[in-house]
């Protein structure tokens, strides 16, 4: 499957998403359209009901919009059955979740090799090392989660997203499970990784996750209706009161 070098790395184009229900239809989403340049951070932001991590899970395939249409890497999703959609994902994305989804039982290095493992590859050692080094955890590969602190383990989680070398990163409040100082060193990580050129795609209720990357997105009732660009903390803190209050 050739991918588009030029191609943004991930583009929504005029996507909704409406569910149904007894009560009537829910308009998750509405003809929203953004393009995440390569190598960039991008914080999405927003009340709740806003339609945030309706936009995360649809731009990562996890879920199909009713209408418009997806691209990653210049592959439309709409052209992939099933099979050949879960096959991308797991060479052109990667999720960070709030819980870091590890393994007790495994080493770091384990649960860093455990994707390649269960889609039957060949585990790279070199390339878990260097991803455990990436992170700042090479000398602790075979310390198992419960002896790492909480920000040591989503260290993990990212150095596991980071060896399958994704066109992008999801992250869904990676910083949610952590106390402010340890959020602020896992922020740090992943600005340099776009730093370094990975293209990271977080949502986030924090502004000062959102300060870490390079433009935040703002969604009210399922459209983005504000943006702001290497915006601090309190700047971010003031556009969502604005969008609470309305």
């Amino acid at each position: 499957m050739t991918q588009t070098p030029t191609a943004p790395a991930v583009a929504l184009e005029s996507v909704t998403r409406t569910y149904r229900s007894r009560a009537g239809s829910v308009h998750a989403l509405r003809g929203l359209t953004h393009a995440f340049a390569r190598g960039s951070f991008t914080a999405i932001m927003g009340p709740s009901g806003s339609g945030k991590s309706t936009l995360l899970q649809i731009a990562a395939g996890l879920d199909r919009p009713s209408h418009g249409r997806v691209t990653i890497g210049g592959t439309a999703l709409d052209s992939l059955n099933e099979t050949a959609l879960t096959r991308f994902r797991r060479t052109s994305m990667a999720f960070v979740f709030q819980s870091y989804n590890l393994l007790d039982a495994l080493t770091a290095f384990d649960n860093v090799a455990l994707p390649a493992r269960l889609a039957g590859l060949r585990v790279d050692r070199a390339a878990v090392t260097d991803a455990l080094d990436r992170v700042g955890l090479r000398d602790l590969a075979r310390r198992r989660p419960p002896e790492l602190s909480g920000g040591q383990q989503q260290r993990v989680a990212i150095a596991r997203a980071l060896h399958g070398r994704p066109d992008v990163i999801f992250a869904d409040e990676p910083t949610g499970a952590l106390d402010r100082n340890t959020g602020r060193e896992v922020l740090a990580l992943l600005r340099a990784l776009a730093d370094g050129g990975q293209t990271i795609v977080m949502v986030t209720h924090d502004p000062l996750a959102a300060s870490y990357a390079d433009e935040t997105l703002f969604l009210a009732d399922g459209q983005i209706v504000g943006r702001l660009h290497r915006a601090d903390a309190a700047a971010v803190a003031s556009r969502m009161n604005d969008l609470e209050r309305r």
